[in-house]
């Protein structure tokens, strides 16, 4: 399918660039045209010209100045003209390429999120109907309880991200502006994660007493995109830390894993909309493009900043600042 996509986007390209050929080349035949029209015109009255006039070599200098005019004219039309072409040729290139690329990202972000809202849903669901037909012990009911709250928080997040991702694009979605104590919102996150990936070793650093003004809702979902994007591109056994510290009157918190680690020309791309990194081993990670790009809406409209670094030796740390309160 991707190949698919590349040769229907080669085939666009070649079509465009050689049609857009044929435009420069008819314009370049068009000056050359009017030149031939001009000298032509040149010659019939430079021989209608009479060399006993006593105003021939006024006439003819005139003759030669309107010629050379003439040149100069044609050849600024020309480049004028070549300019804008080229001008606006890559310009409606640039957008078509954007228009396709946009359109294949969210061809891909449709897949995704049907895939991540599928998984919650059929695990709840064989949960729910395992408790509906058998017979099970009181542990095992809570086990299986548990396990389905999960995965409703799982879902609930999934659908919160696209829900609130629209609303702050579309300007609708009004942020207050509470005082929240960050420390201990990051403490519960750590948690529920740390019962979703019970195979997963979590190791935190978290100072108390930490607040902020923003929303908590929004910073909810900030930590858990952090931490969720993660687990997602480390390897099962690698383990995820979390730090929080205050640093020149700023809450500083590092989500740190030991995973692939993303290049220096993907690390301002991570965070745009749809985007995911190109590898294969990361292609097969699941995600919808959207985690990252809400969390530097969120962090920009809490007057932040984010920023990714590499993890030595390998992996990567995501730092997000935003002004203590």
């Amino acid at each position: 399918m991707q190949k698919a996509k590349k040769h229907k986007l080669s085939f666009i390209s070649i079509a465009y660039w050689f049609l857009l050929l044929y435009i420069v080349s008819a314009l370049v035949l068009w000056y050359f045209e009017l030149e031939k029209q001009a000298k032509q015109m040149y010659n019939f009255r430079y021989e209608q010209l009479k060399k006993d006039d006593v105003l021939y070599s006024q006439k003819l200098t005139a003759l030669n100045e309107a010629m050379y005019r003439k040149s100069w004219q044609y050849a600024g039309e020309g480049i004028t003209f070549f300019v804008l072409i080229m001008v606006g040729a890559a310009y409606v290139y640039r957008v078509v390429r954007k228009q396709i690329k946009t359109a294949d990202q969210q061809q891909n972000f449709m897949m995704a999120i049907t895939h991540e809202l599928k998984t919650p849903i059929a695990v709840s669901r064989l949960n729910l109907e395992t408790l509906q037909k058998r017979k099970l012990q009181p542990e095992q009911q809570q086990k299986l309880i548990s396990n389905t709250l999960l995965e409703t928080e799982r879902l609930n997040v999934l659908t919160s991200n696209i829900l609130i991702t629209a609303q702050l694009e579309g300007g609708k979605y009004v942020i207050s502006r509470d005082e929240v104590n960050l420390s201990e919102l990051i403490e519960d996150r750590v948690q529920y994660f740390s019962n979703r990936e019970p195979d997963r070793n979590f190791y935190s650093n978290i100072e108390d007493n930490i607040h902020v003004s923003g929303e908590e809702l929004l910073l909810e979902l900030l930590v858990n995109n952090l931490i969720d994007n993660a687990l997602k591109y480390s390897p099962a056994k690698t383990p995820v830390g979390v730090q929080l510290t205050i640093v020149s009157k700023n809450a500083v918190l590092e989500i740190i894993d030991e995973g692939l680690g993303i290049s220096n020309d993907n690390k301002q791309k991570v965070f745009q909309k749809f985007y995911r990194v190109g590898d294969e081993s990361v292609r097969n990670s699941k995600g919808t493009g959207l985690g990252l790009f809400l969390c530097k809406k969120i962090v920009k409209d809490h007057r932040g900043s984010i920023d990714v670094k590499d993890n030595r030796p390998n992996g990567s740390i995501f730092t997000v600042r935003i002004p203590a309160i």
